[in-house]
């Protein structure tokens, strides 16, 4: 007997049938997936007050900015790599149990993460790696391989790549506190810092967060640098990590063979504007985010781009490379200033 999720199973490891996999994380889920679109159809946003827009506008807002006058060790920029880690994840979040489907997420285990952890390990590079619940569950030996270098990071992202902002608040709030007890098991320590399934912050995110004292959060899009969350209008001392989806793998090279979401850039491509970006940020003296999926950026000529890009950057004075809560923590103290 296996314990998984808190439930038991009988099986071995990886063994799991479609079936089960969807009775046990995707079917509890279900229920809460049309709260937010009920409320919209009832009372639809273009018969809201100017207070209530407002009200919404200001609930989760941009503070102060968390810059530091410099980074450790002189650095003028301070650079973040981060891997989501969604394997199998964003599948069974639709509850598509296609095995074709699943082999992309099976393929970021399999093939992409040892291909990361070795270009980081060439360059003795750390990492932040964001990784649902129900990834760190199927994938064990995966999450050990990051935790054994000592130097990577394990965030939050969601027990199974779920929507927030489609889920009750106390649906949210139990998801998130069940994967903080995951991730906790898994990767020997708990997660100080959360980025949210897709990006989706919903009204009710930061308030949880704040109950599991989380330092930092990487899922918003106010600025290009590291700023203080207000909730509103209330400092909260959560220090954002900003992100972009020009800094993201998947607008260049997610594909989904159902719908119009197909690559349309070359590696080339890409490292024009993520080296642009950089150029900027360190220009700026300020973070450079990057978000990757290992299923995207782990084929062959994408991680000999990442390489390029790794290159380009240490070609630069004064560049610190750290982990998310490293940089967190740095930004942090400039509250006390």
């Amino acid at each position: 007997m296996k314990e998984l999720g808190g439930r038991k199973v009988r099986g071995r490891r990886r063994a799991w049938p479609a079936l089960l996999i969807t009775a046990f994380f995707v079917q509890p889920l279900i229920g809460g997936l049309s709260t937010g679109q009920e409320k919209a159809a009832e009372d639809p946003p273009w018969r809201w007050s100017l207070d209530r827009v407002k009200a919404a506008v200001g609930h989760v807002r941009a503070g102060r900015d968390l810059t530091p006058d410099g980074w450790p060790d002189g650095a003028k920029v301070a650079v973040g790599l981060s891997f989501d880690f969604d394997a199998e994840t964003s599948a069974l979040r639709d509850g598509n149990i296609s095995p074709g489907a699943l082999s992309q997420g099976e393929y970021a285990g399999r093939a992409a993460l040892p291909r990361i952890l070795a270009l980081l390990d060439k360059h003795r590079l750390p990492a932040t790696f964001f990784v649902p619940a129900v990834t760190a569950l199927l994938h064990p030996e995966d999450i050990r391989a990051i935790t054994a270098k000592t130097r990577h990071e394990v965030g939050l992202h969601g027990w199974i790549h779920e929507r927030n902002s489609l889920l009750a608040e106390a649906d949210e709030r139990e998801l998130m506190k069940r994967s903080y007890e995951v991730l906790t098991k898994a990767a020997g320590r708990p997660p100080v810092g959360i980025r949210t399934p897709s990006w989706d912050f919903s009204p009710a995110t930061l308030k949880i967060s704040r109950e599991l004292g989380l330092l930092y959060d990487s899922s918003l899009m106010a600025d290009d640098r590291p700023y203080e969350i207000l909730e509103d209008g209330k400092p909260t001392g959560v220090v954002e990590l900003p992100v972009e989806w020009l800094q993201d793998d998947y607008p260049y090279f997610g594909f989904d063979r159902f719908t119009s979401v197909r690559p349309h850039s070359t590696p080339d491509d890409v490292f024009a504007v993520w080296a642009a970006e950089f150029d900027v940020a360190y220009a700026e003296g300020t973070v450079f985010i990057l978000t990757m999926h290992p299923k995207y950026i782990g084929h062959r000529s994408r991680i000999a781009m990442l390489e390029r890009l790794i290159a380009h950057i240490m070609g630069k004075k004064g560049v610190w490379f750290a982990t998310h809560e490293a940089i967190a923590r740095v930004a942090r103290q400039a509250l006390a200033n």
